[in-house]
């Protein structure tokens, strides 16, 4: 496996605004840090929950069509590029949306985001299941992904204020910087 480019993609997709990222930036401004990493709490372990969930259904799927995985890193990858195209684009002048700061709401937040759902359908099939197979190495993944993504959460937890005023400061940019960042974990899935 191409661990720079597992990381880069996990990185991007789980570092880069999204709903749930948005959500905790938004709970930071309003209701403070101690609510926003409750809702983080349960961000993560649905996260978590979405990517064993991945990790059985990719492994059934693969042991009864084994030309599957094929198909899904070529649908990991388009995502990818997909994902990057929307990053170059994303508008920060649209305004959040409150929601609830509990542990339930961050956990559910997860079943309806569209980023983590494909995100965590994508990351097995493309960088885990091509390399590793045994389920203590599916296992350790899904934990360092898990762990990446509460690294995320906890991050836009405690520099909300400050990744934001910097994200909107210099938005072009940093939306380039991801852009080709997730364009070369998209490429690196295939070398």
């Amino acid at each position: 496996m191409n661990i720079t480019s597992f990381l880069i993609y996990c990185m991007i997709a789980t570092f880069t605004p999204g709903p749930t990222n948005i959500v905790i930036l938004s709970t930071v401004h309003h209701l403070g840090a101690k609510k926003a990493m409750k809702y983080s709490y349960g961000a993560t372990i649905g996260f978590g929950l979405l990517l064993v969930i991945s990790a059985a259904l990719n492994t059934m799927l693969v042991t009864i069509i084994p030309k599957i995985l094929i198909v899904m890193q070529i649908i990991g990858s388009m995502y990818m590029f997909y994902l990057a195209y929307q990053i170059y684009k994303r508008d920060t002048s649209k305004p959040t949306v409150n929601q609830p700061a509990t542990l339930m709401s961050g956990f559910l937040m997860q079943f309806l985001n569209p980023k983590v759902i494909l995100f965590s359908m994508t990351v097995i099939p493309s960088f885990i299941l091509p390399n590793y197979n045994a389920v203590p190495e599916v296992a350790t993944s899904i934990i360092a992904i898990t762990l990446i993504g509460f690294s995320a959460f906890s991050t836009w937890v405690l520099f909300g204020t400050i990744f934001k005023e910097f994200l909107q400061k210099y938005d072009k940019t940093v939306n380039v910087l991801m852009t080709l960042f997730l364009a070369y974990a998209a490429i690196m899935i295939w070398i």
